[in-house]
């Protein structure tokens, strides 16, 4: 039975707006930008940010590593690299925020710091009716992982997309040329009074993994857990490491009350350039970088010499 030509009409028409439709839709999506968040949700941006406030200071670093720099428009204290940083309005703190001062700012986005914020502060942002994106970064490779992501979120992929390429080329450079080392056991300090130091989760822990090292106390709990003298002395790291910034005293001075210390007795109490080793940024595998040369110093039994020492 032959079909009416009216009825085929209708029929093509409406495959016609079925693909239009489907063409449309796809367009619509093209413009969604989904973001990761820390806990596994994802945030969805309509459209990409050009008014960013970063929370912390290795977020505006990212941002301007990623090529994002110029969608900034504020940030928090201590927020210092690359030199145009300093020149953002600041709206707090990382662990207090000016919310007024956030509203005057017209961010179309707020990057957060998953671990650092204060979850309510976090969330008092977003009660403003703002967009909160929670980053968390917790291997090196998620440092690449996020530049991608910030290159989407602010419309600047081929930038973003060539830093994230360059800083895996880096990394892989990296892994390579140390990889087999014997293994080095230290111990991290991140602060003196009271001793603060790292567990094995940490990102810094996981970047000296890469050339060798072995965290004393990789197996704790916390994620940067407070640990009394005494522990460290039973583990007796074979080198002892901690940030510290130009010009500063030496944080680890005070282990040498201790000279039957394995690190103290080698006069292996190593130091990293404090912003580089802290900060999940590219610049963190320039310190990395350090670390591997000054253990592998140390494996050779060289004598203690070089800034890092």
């Amino acid at each position: 039975m032959t079909r009416p030509r009216s009825l085929n009409r209708f029929a093509r028409h409406a495959r016609w707006t079925g693909v239009l439709a489907t063409l449309f839709s796809t367009l619509l999506a093209a413009d969604h930008i989904p973001l990761p968040q820390a806990d596994g949700s994802t945030l969805v941006l309509d459209t990409p940010a050009q008014r960013v406030i970063t929370l912390a200071p290795h977020l505006a670093e990212l941002a301007w590593a990623a090529g994002a720099g110029d969608t900034l428009v504020g940030t928090v204290a201590w927020s210092d690299f690359p030199e145009p940083v300093k020149q953002l309005p600041e709206i707090g703190d990382a662990f207090r925020f000016d919310l007024e001062r956030i509203l005057a700012l017209r961010p179309n986005l707020v990057l957060g710091w998953a671990s650092g914020n204060p979850a309510p502060a976090l969330a008092g942002i977003e009660e403003l009716g703002l967009p909160v994106w929670r980053v968390e970064i917790r291997t090196p490779r998620d440092i690449a992982a996020v530049m991608e992501a910030l290159g989407k979120a602010t419309g600047n992929t081929e930038s973003a997309d060539a830093a994230a390429d360059d800083f895996r080329a880096r990394l892989a450079d990296l892994t390579a040329r140390y990889a087999g080392r014997k293994p080095v056991s230290y111990f991290y300090q991140v602060a003196e009074q009271p001793l603060y130091t790292l567990t094995g989760k940490h990102l810094v822990s996981q970047a000296l993994a890469l050339c060798g090292g072995v965290n004393i106390f990789a197996d704790l709990g916390d994620i940067a857990p407070q640990v009394s003298a005494e522990a460290v002395i039973a583990a007796d790291p074979a080198v002892m490491f901690a940030g510290r910034f130009e010009g500063s005293g030496e944080p680890l001075a005070h282990w040498r009350e201790w000279p039957r210390l394995q690190a103290v007795s080698h006069d292996a109490l190593l130091y990293l350039p404090a912003d580089e080793i802290n900060r999940a940024t590219p610049r963190m595998l320039d310190a990395v970088g350090q670390a591997c040369k000054l253990l592998d110093d140390f494996r050779a039994d060289k004598p203690p010499t070089g800034k890092g020492r």
